[in-house]
Protein backbone atom coordinates (compact mmCIF):
# COMPACT_ATOMS: atom_id res chain seq x y z
CA UNK A 1 0.00 0.00 0.00
CA UNK A 2 3.12 2.08 -0.34
CA UNK A 3 3.55 2.55 3.69
CA UNK A 4 6.75 0.80 4.25
CA UNK A 5 8.18 2.28 7.35
CA UNK A 6 11.57 1.96 9.02
CA UNK A 7 10.39 -1.22 11.37
CA UNK A 8 10.35 -4.63 9.78
CA UNK A 9 8.57 -8.21 11.06
CA UNK A 10 10.23 -11.25 10.55
CA UNK A 11 8.81 -14.98 11.37
CA UNK A 12 11.34 -18.06 11.39
CA UNK A 13 11.57 -21.42 12.95
CA UNK A 14 14.57 -20.34 15.35
CA UNK A 15 13.63 -20.19 19.07
CA UNK A 16 14.04 -16.53 20.42
CA UNK A 17 17.52 -17.68 21.98
CA UNK A 18 18.65 -18.90 18.79
CA UNK A 19 17.33 -15.88 17.01
CA UNK A 20 19.25 -13.70 19.80
CA UNK A 21 22.82 -15.07 19.30
CA UNK A 22 22.52 -14.80 15.56
CA UNK A 23 21.85 -11.12 15.65
CA UNK A 24 23.92 -9.96 18.57
CA UNK A 25 27.03 -10.52 15.98
CA UNK A 26 25.92 -7.89 13.54
CA UNK A 27 22.72 -5.86 15.11
CA UNK A 28 23.94 -2.20 16.78
CA UNK A 29 21.40 -2.87 19.61
CA UNK A 30 19.12 -6.24 20.79
CA UNK A 31 16.28 -6.58 23.30
CA UNK A 32 13.79 -9.25 24.34
CA UNK A 33 11.35 -7.62 25.94
CA UNK A 34 8.88 -9.65 24.05
CA UNK A 35 10.90 -12.58 24.48
CA UNK A 36 8.14 -14.67 26.23
CA UNK A 37 5.87 -14.23 22.75
CA UNK A 38 8.62 -15.65 20.75
CA UNK A 39 9.85 -12.23 19.91
CA UNK A 40 13.80 -10.62 19.68
CA UNK A 41 14.52 -6.92 18.57
CA UNK A 42 17.13 -5.58 17.10
CA UNK A 43 18.57 -2.28 14.90
CA UNK A 44 20.41 -2.46 11.89
CA UNK A 45 21.11 1.04 10.78
CA UNK A 46 17.99 2.62 10.59
CA UNK A 47 16.01 -0.29 10.60
CA UNK A 48 14.12 -1.93 13.47
CA UNK A 49 13.71 -5.67 13.09
CA UNK A 50 11.23 -7.68 15.08
CA UNK A 51 12.20 -11.25 14.65
CA UNK A 52 9.31 -13.88 16.12
CA UNK A 53 9.68 -17.68 16.27
CA UNK A 54 6.45 -19.18 15.01
CA UNK A 55 3.65 -19.30 17.08
CA UNK A 56 -0.35 -19.88 17.90
CA UNK A 57 -1.47 -17.95 20.42
CA UNK A 58 -4.89 -18.24 22.49
CA UNK A 59 -6.53 -17.17 25.06
CA UNK A 60 -7.92 -19.10 27.83
CA UNK A 61 -11.47 -18.48 28.48
CA UNK A 62 -10.94 -17.05 31.71
CA UNK A 63 -7.66 -15.16 31.21
CA UNK A 64 -6.95 -11.67 30.46
CA UNK A 65 -3.47 -13.17 28.56
CA UNK A 66 -2.68 -15.00 25.74
CA UNK A 67 -1.20 -18.40 26.23
CA UNK A 68 1.77 -18.74 24.02
CA UNK A 69 2.63 -21.92 22.31
CA UNK A 70 5.31 -22.21 19.29
CA UNK A 71 4.43 -23.61 16.07
CA UNK A 72 6.57 -25.47 13.31
CA UNK A 73 5.50 -23.52 9.67
CA UNK A 74 5.73 -20.44 8.22
CA UNK A 75 1.71 -21.43 6.93
CA UNK A 76 0.42 -22.57 10.35
CA UNK A 77 2.17 -18.99 11.86
CA UNK A 78 0.05 -17.07 9.11
CA UNK A 79 -3.11 -18.83 9.60
CA UNK A 80 -2.87 -17.56 13.64
CA UNK A 81 -2.94 -13.69 12.22
CA UNK A 82 -5.94 -11.58 12.64
CA UNK A 83 -6.72 -10.74 8.84
CA UNK A 84 -5.19 -12.35 5.57
CA UNK A 85 -4.21 -8.56 4.53
CA UNK A 86 -1.91 -9.57 7.41
CA UNK A 87 -1.32 -12.94 6.56
CA UNK A 88 1.38 -13.13 3.92
CA UNK A 89 5.14 -13.14 3.96
CA UNK A 90 8.25 -12.99 1.84
CA UNK A 91 10.43 -16.67 2.30
CA UNK A 92 13.78 -15.48 1.89
CA UNK A 93 15.89 -15.26 0.80
CA UNK A 94 14.39 -17.01 -2.17
CA UNK A 95 11.90 -13.96 -2.22
CA UNK A 96 9.05 -16.16 -2.63
CA UNK A 97 5.76 -14.73 -1.70
CA UNK A 98 3.67 -16.86 0.41
CA UNK A 99 -0.23 -16.11 0.31
CA UNK A 100 -1.61 -19.21 2.35
CA UNK A 101 -5.42 -17.48 2.61
CA UNK A 102 -5.76 -15.02 -0.18
CA UNK A 103 -4.71 -11.93 1.50
CA UNK A 104 -3.17 -10.06 -1.84
CA UNK A 105 -7.03 -10.65 -3.43
CA UNK A 106 -8.74 -8.99 -0.12
CA UNK A 107 -6.02 -6.25 0.25
CA UNK A 108 -7.16 -5.30 -3.67
CA UNK A 109 -10.42 -5.67 -2.72
CA UNK A 110 -10.00 -3.93 0.49
CA UNK A 111 -11.78 -6.06 2.27
CA UNK A 112 -11.15 -7.19 5.97
CA UNK A 113 -11.61 -11.19 6.61
CA UNK A 114 -10.08 -13.80 9.16
CA UNK A 115 -7.40 -16.32 7.74
CA UNK A 116 -9.40 -18.98 9.50
CA UNK A 117 -13.05 -18.54 10.64
CA UNK A 118 -13.58 -15.81 12.33
CA UNK A 119 -15.03 -17.08 15.07
CA UNK A 120 -11.55 -19.04 15.97
CA UNK A 121 -9.52 -15.92 15.16
CA UNK A 122 -11.63 -14.01 18.10
CA UNK A 123 -11.56 -17.10 19.96
CA UNK A 124 -7.10 -16.55 20.33
CA UNK A 125 -7.34 -13.45 20.95
CA UNK A 126 -10.66 -11.07 21.32
CA UNK A 127 -8.98 -8.33 21.24
CA UNK A 128 -8.85 -8.72 17.49
CA UNK A 129 -12.54 -7.59 16.98
CA UNK A 130 -11.86 -4.46 18.19
CA UNK A 131 -8.78 -4.62 15.94
CA UNK A 132 -10.69 -4.61 12.66
CA UNK A 133 -12.84 -1.63 13.90
CA UNK A 134 -9.67 -0.12 14.29
CA UNK A 135 -8.66 -1.43 10.49
CA UNK A 136 -11.70 -0.49 8.65
CA UNK A 137 -10.73 3.37 10.48
CA UNK A 138 -7.20 3.26 8.90
CA UNK A 139 -7.44 1.90 5.97
CA UNK A 140 -11.52 2.48 4.72
CA UNK A 141 -11.37 -1.39 4.43
CA UNK A 142 -15.19 -3.27 4.39
CA UNK A 143 -15.49 -5.89 6.74
CA UNK A 144 -16.45 -9.48 5.67
CA UNK A 145 -20.20 -10.25 6.81
CA UNK A 146 -18.99 -13.41 8.07
CA UNK A 147 -16.74 -11.02 10.56
CA UNK A 148 -19.33 -8.67 11.09
CA UNK A 149 -21.64 -11.30 12.70
CA UNK A 150 -18.75 -12.96 14.22
CA UNK A 151 -18.09 -9.77 16.48
CA UNK A 152 -21.64 -9.51 16.80
CA UNK A 153 -21.97 -12.83 18.73
CA UNK A 154 -18.58 -12.59 20.83
CA UNK A 155 -18.73 -9.01 21.48
CA UNK A 156 -18.87 -10.18 25.61
CA UNK A 157 -15.47 -11.97 24.88
CA UNK A 158 -13.85 -8.60 24.29
CA UNK A 159 -14.22 -8.60 28.31
CA UNK A 160 -11.68 -10.89 29.15
CA UNK A 161 -8.85 -8.51 27.46
CA UNK A 162 -6.82 -6.21 29.45
CA UNK A 163 -8.04 -2.37 30.06
CA UNK A 164 -4.54 -1.19 29.10
CA UNK A 165 -4.85 -3.51 25.15
CA UNK A 166 -8.47 -2.05 24.40
CA UNK A 167 -7.26 1.60 25.09
CA UNK A 168 -4.68 1.04 22.64
CA UNK A 169 -6.39 -0.25 20.20
CA UNK A 170 -9.23 2.61 20.53
CA UNK A 171 -6.45 5.50 20.40
CA UNK A 172 -5.16 3.85 17.42
CA UNK A 173 -8.79 3.84 16.19
CA UNK A 174 -9.66 7.51 17.18
CA UNK A 175 -6.34 9.00 15.76
CA UNK A 176 -7.38 6.97 12.37
CA UNK A 177 -7.83 9.09 9.13
CA UNK A 178 -11.87 8.21 9.09
CA UNK A 179 -12.82 7.13 13.10
CA UNK A 180 -16.48 7.17 12.35
CA UNK A 181 -16.43 3.90 9.92
CA UNK A 182 -14.95 2.07 12.70
CA UNK A 183 -17.10 3.39 15.55
CA UNK A 184 -19.56 2.83 13.67
CA UNK A 185 -18.87 -1.01 13.17
CA UNK A 186 -18.33 -0.95 16.92
CA UNK A 187 -21.92 0.29 17.95
CA UNK A 188 -23.09 -1.95 15.05
CA UNK A 189 -21.63 -5.16 16.43
CA UNK A 190 -22.39 -4.08 19.87
CA UNK A 191 -18.83 -4.22 20.71
CA UNK A 192 -19.12 -0.47 21.69
CA UNK A 193 -21.53 -1.82 24.82
CA UNK A 194 -18.59 -3.49 26.24
CA UNK A 195 -15.72 -0.95 25.60
CA UNK A 196 -17.25 2.53 25.71
CA UNK A 197 -21.31 2.25 26.68
CA UNK A 198 -21.36 5.62 26.80
CA UNK A 199 -21.11 6.02 22.55
CA UNK A 200 -24.45 3.23 21.89
CA UNK A 201 -26.43 5.29 24.92
CA UNK A 202 -26.23 8.49 22.60
CA UNK A 203 -29.32 6.93 20.52
CA UNK A 204 -31.92 8.08 21.97
CA UNK A 205 -35.08 7.75 21.02
CA UNK A 206 -36.84 10.51 19.07
CA UNK A 207 -40.83 10.39 18.38
CA UNK A 208 -42.87 13.22 16.35
CA UNK A 209 -43.97 15.16 19.49
CA UNK A 210 -40.27 15.01 21.66
CA UNK A 211 -37.53 16.31 18.97
CA UNK A 212 -34.20 17.23 19.18
CA UNK A 213 -31.03 16.36 17.18
CA UNK A 214 -29.67 12.68 17.09
CA UNK A 215 -26.78 13.22 19.47
CA UNK A 216 -25.29 10.06 18.53
CA UNK A 217 -25.24 11.20 14.76
CA UNK A 218 -24.03 14.65 16.15
CA UNK A 219 -21.26 13.34 18.36
CA UNK A 220 -20.04 11.80 15.39
CA UNK A 221 -20.12 14.85 13.18
CA UNK A 222 -18.51 17.00 15.87
CA UNK A 223 -15.36 14.65 15.98
CA UNK A 224 -15.28 14.80 12.11
CA UNK A 225 -15.12 18.69 12.08
CA UNK A 226 -12.48 18.38 14.98
CA UNK A 227 -10.19 16.79 12.91
CA UNK A 228 -11.07 19.40 10.35
CA UNK A 229 -10.01 22.25 12.41
CA UNK A 230 -6.52 20.44 14.27
CA UNK A 231 -4.71 22.86 11.80
CA UNK A 232 -5.96 25.46 13.83
CA UNK A 233 -3.71 23.69 17.11
CA UNK A 234 -0.25 25.38 17.59
CA UNK A 235 0.86 21.42 17.22
CA UNK A 236 -0.80 21.12 13.82
CA UNK A 237 -1.09 17.22 14.20
CA UNK A 238 -3.86 14.63 14.92
CA UNK A 239 -4.87 15.45 18.89
CA UNK A 240 -6.55 12.14 20.87
CA UNK A 241 -7.44 14.71 23.76
CA UNK A 242 -9.34 16.80 21.13
CA UNK A 243 -11.10 14.08 19.55
CA UNK A 244 -11.86 11.99 22.54
CA UNK A 245 -13.58 15.43 23.92
CA UNK A 246 -15.70 15.62 20.54
CA UNK A 247 -16.62 12.29 20.64
CA UNK A 248 -17.73 12.36 24.77
CA UNK A 249 -18.85 16.36 24.61
CA UNK A 250 -22.67 14.92 24.77
CA UNK A 251 -22.36 11.95 26.84
CA UNK A 252 -24.17 13.23 29.63
CA UNK A 253 -27.00 13.87 27.55
CA UNK A 254 -28.86 10.41 28.22
CA UNK A 255 -28.79 11.27 31.89
CA UNK A 256 -30.38 14.73 31.83
CA UNK A 257 -32.83 14.26 28.84
CA UNK A 258 -36.45 15.64 30.27
CA UNK A 259 -39.59 16.28 28.32
CA UNK A 260 -41.53 19.36 29.05
CA UNK A 261 -45.06 19.51 28.57
CA UNK A 262 -44.88 22.03 25.48
CA UNK A 263 -43.17 18.89 23.65
CA UNK A 264 -39.57 20.76 23.97
CA UNK A 265 -36.61 18.34 25.72
CA UNK A 266 -34.07 19.71 28.12
CA UNK A 267 -30.78 18.50 28.71
CA UNK A 268 -29.55 20.35 31.64
CA UNK A 269 -26.60 20.37 32.87
CA UNK A 270 -25.41 17.60 30.60
CA UNK A 271 -21.90 19.13 30.45
CA UNK A 272 -21.33 18.40 34.15
CA UNK A 273 -22.62 15.03 34.50
CA UNK A 274 -20.55 14.61 30.77
CA UNK A 275 -17.73 15.62 32.37
CA UNK A 276 -17.64 13.02 35.06
CA UNK A 277 -18.80 10.22 32.88
CA UNK A 278 -15.99 11.02 30.92
CA UNK A 279 -13.21 10.72 33.87
CA UNK A 280 -14.73 7.39 35.13
CA UNK A 281 -14.36 5.93 31.52
CA UNK A 282 -10.86 7.12 30.80
CA UNK A 283 -9.83 5.70 33.99
CA UNK A 284 -11.63 2.40 33.46
CA UNK A 285 -9.75 2.05 30.35
CA UNK A 286 -6.41 3.36 32.11
CA UNK A 287 -5.58 6.77 30.18
CA UNK A 288 -3.15 8.67 31.86
CA UNK A 289 -4.69 10.84 34.24
CA UNK A 290 -3.55 14.56 32.40
CA UNK A 291 -5.36 12.97 29.32
CA UNK A 292 -8.41 12.41 31.96
CA UNK A 293 -8.24 15.44 33.33
CA UNK A 294 -8.12 17.70 29.59
CA UNK A 295 -10.67 15.96 27.92
CA UNK A 296 -13.53 16.16 31.05
CA UNK A 297 -12.19 19.53 31.57
CA UNK A 298 -13.01 19.94 27.49
CA UNK A 299 -16.36 18.43 28.36
CA UNK A 300 -17.04 20.30 31.15
CA UNK A 301 -16.61 23.99 29.14
CA UNK A 302 -18.04 22.97 25.80
CA UNK A 303 -20.88 24.94 26.18
CA UNK A 304 -19.75 28.00 28.12
CA UNK A 305 -19.16 29.57 24.76
CA UNK A 306 -23.05 29.59 24.21
CA UNK A 307 -23.48 32.57 27.15
CA UNK A 308 -21.28 34.85 25.33
CA UNK A 309 -24.06 35.72 23.00
CA UNK A 310 -23.20 38.49 20.27
CA UNK A 311 -20.45 39.29 22.46
CA UNK A 312 -21.93 40.78 25.53
CA UNK A 313 -19.22 39.19 27.50
CA UNK A 314 -17.61 41.46 30.08
CA UNK A 315 -13.59 41.35 29.94
CA UNK A 316 -13.91 39.76 33.28
CA UNK A 317 -15.80 37.05 32.06
CA UNK A 318 -13.28 36.88 29.48
CA UNK A 319 -10.34 35.91 31.51
CA UNK A 320 -12.70 33.66 33.60
CA UNK A 321 -13.02 32.05 29.92
CA UNK A 322 -9.70 31.67 29.66
CA UNK A 323 -8.70 31.39 33.68
CA UNK A 324 -11.10 27.74 33.57
CA UNK A 325 -9.75 26.75 30.32
CA UNK A 326 -5.88 26.80 31.46
CA UNK A 327 -3.77 25.24 29.24
CA UNK A 328 -6.91 23.38 27.37
CA UNK A 329 -7.92 26.99 25.90
CA UNK A 330 -6.84 26.37 22.09
CA UNK A 331 -8.29 23.09 22.24
CA UNK A 332 -11.02 24.67 23.93
CA UNK A 333 -11.05 27.13 20.88
CA UNK A 334 -11.31 23.98 17.91
CA UNK A 335 -14.08 21.59 20.21
CA UNK A 336 -16.33 24.75 20.40
CA UNK A 337 -16.01 25.71 16.87
CA UNK A 338 -16.66 21.72 16.03
CA UNK A 339 -19.84 21.81 18.24
CA UNK A 340 -21.78 24.12 15.68
CA UNK A 341 -23.33 21.65 13.41
CA UNK A 342 -26.52 23.41 12.49
CA UNK A 343 -27.16 23.15 8.58
CA UNK A 344 -28.22 26.79 9.05
CA UNK A 345 -25.81 28.28 6.65
CA UNK A 346 -26.23 32.18 8.15
CA UNK A 347 -26.67 31.00 11.66
CA UNK A 348 -23.23 28.62 11.25
CA UNK A 349 -21.47 32.05 9.91
CA UNK A 350 -22.90 33.93 12.72
CA UNK A 351 -21.95 31.71 15.10
CA UNK A 352 -18.35 31.12 13.45
CA UNK A 353 -17.84 35.35 13.63
CA UNK A 354 -18.93 35.74 17.24
CA UNK A 355 -16.40 33.22 18.34
CA UNK A 356 -13.49 34.73 16.31
CA UNK A 357 -14.57 37.75 18.02
CA UNK A 358 -14.03 36.59 21.28
CA UNK A 359 -10.87 34.67 20.73
CA UNK A 360 -9.71 38.30 19.06
CA UNK A 361 -10.52 39.92 22.76
CA UNK A 362 -8.67 37.09 24.34
CA UNK A 363 -5.65 37.78 22.13
CA UNK A 364 -6.18 41.43 22.96
CA UNK A 365 -6.55 40.89 26.73
CA UNK A 366 -3.29 38.37 26.57
CA UNK A 367 -1.41 40.97 25.03
CA UNK A 368 -2.26 43.41 27.42
CA UNK A 369 -2.40 41.45 30.62
CA UNK A 370 -0.06 38.00 30.13
CA UNK A 371 -3.78 36.09 30.29
CA UNK A 372 -1.85 32.86 29.56
CA UNK A 373 -0.53 33.20 32.59
CA UNK A 374 -3.14 34.72 35.01
CA UNK A 375 -2.00 35.34 38.82
CA UNK A 376 -2.22 38.12 41.28
CA UNK A 377 -0.67 40.78 41.74
CA UNK A 378 0.92 39.46 45.01
CA UNK A 379 2.64 36.12 45.05
CA UNK A 380 2.12 33.43 48.48
CA UNK A 381 5.64 35.17 50.24
CA UNK A 382 4.60 38.80 49.70
CA UNK A 383 0.91 37.98 51.24
CA UNK A 384 2.84 36.47 54.45
CA UNK A 385 5.38 39.80 54.50
CA UNK A 386 2.73 42.16 54.25
CA UNK A 387 -0.50 40.11 56.81
CA UNK A 388 2.63 39.00 58.98
CA UNK A 389 1.76 35.48 59.07
CA UNK A 390 3.48 32.46 58.01
CA UNK A 391 2.53 29.55 55.67
CA UNK A 392 -1.36 28.00 56.38
CA UNK A 393 -4.70 28.03 55.00
CA UNK A 394 -5.16 31.93 55.17
CA UNK A 395 -2.20 32.45 52.52
CA UNK A 396 -4.25 29.92 50.17
CA UNK A 397 -7.55 32.56 51.14
CA UNK A 398 -5.79 35.95 50.63
CA UNK A 399 -4.92 34.38 47.27
CA UNK A 400 -7.66 33.04 46.00
CA UNK A 401 -8.86 36.60 46.87
CA UNK A 402 -6.62 38.66 44.85
CA UNK A 403 -7.06 36.54 41.88
CA UNK A 404 -10.98 37.22 41.64
CA UNK A 405 -9.94 41.16 42.00
CA UNK A 406 -7.38 40.98 39.01
CA UNK A 407 -9.99 39.06 37.06
CA UNK A 408 -12.68 41.26 37.82
CA UNK A 409 -10.72 44.73 37.40
CA UNK A 410 -7.60 43.49 35.47
CA UNK A 411 -3.71 44.30 36.42
CA UNK A 412 -4.12 46.48 39.62
CA UNK A 413 -0.32 47.10 40.44
CA UNK A 414 1.65 46.06 43.52
CA UNK A 415 0.60 49.26 45.91
CA UNK A 416 -3.18 48.69 44.81
CA UNK A 417 -3.19 44.52 45.12
CA UNK A 418 -1.48 45.31 49.17
CA UNK A 419 -3.82 48.01 49.99
CA UNK A 420 -7.00 45.46 49.10
CA UNK A 421 -5.20 42.71 50.71
CA UNK A 422 -4.77 44.71 53.79
CA UNK A 423 -8.64 45.63 53.21
CA UNK A 424 -9.62 41.99 52.79
CA UNK A 425 -7.47 40.92 56.01
CA UNK A 426 -9.27 43.47 58.64
CA UNK A 427 -12.41 42.72 57.20
CA UNK A 428 -11.63 38.76 58.23
CA UNK A 429 -10.53 40.33 61.46
CA UNK A 430 -13.83 42.65 62.04
CA UNK A 431 -16.00 39.14 61.52
CA UNK A 432 -14.13 37.34 63.83
CA UNK A 433 -14.69 39.68 66.37
CA UNK A 434 -18.16 40.57 65.56
CA UNK A 435 -18.74 36.23 66.11
CA UNK A 436 -16.89 36.40 69.67
CA UNK A 437 -19.38 38.59 70.43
Amino acid sequence: MGGLGPDLDFATSALPEVTERLVRGWASAVWDVGRAFGTIGARMGDRILEITTYRSEAYDPDSRKPAVDFGHSLTGDLGRRDFTVNAMALALPAREFVDPYGGLKDLASKVLRTPLTPEQSFGDDPLRMLRAARFAAQLGFDTDPAVVEAMASMAERIEIVSAERVRDELVKLVLSSQPRRGLRLLVETELAEHVIPELPALRLERDEHHRHKDVYEHSLTVLERAIELESRLSSGRPDLVVRLAALLHDIGKPRTRRFLPDGSVTFHHHDMVGAAMARKRLRALRFPNDQVEAVSRLVELHLRFHGYGSGGWTDAAVRRYVRDAGRELERLHVLTRADCTTRNRRKAELLSRTYDGLEERIARLSEQEELAALRPDLNGTQIMEILGIGPGPFVGEAYRHLLELRIEHGPLGAERAERELLSWWQSREDAGTAEER
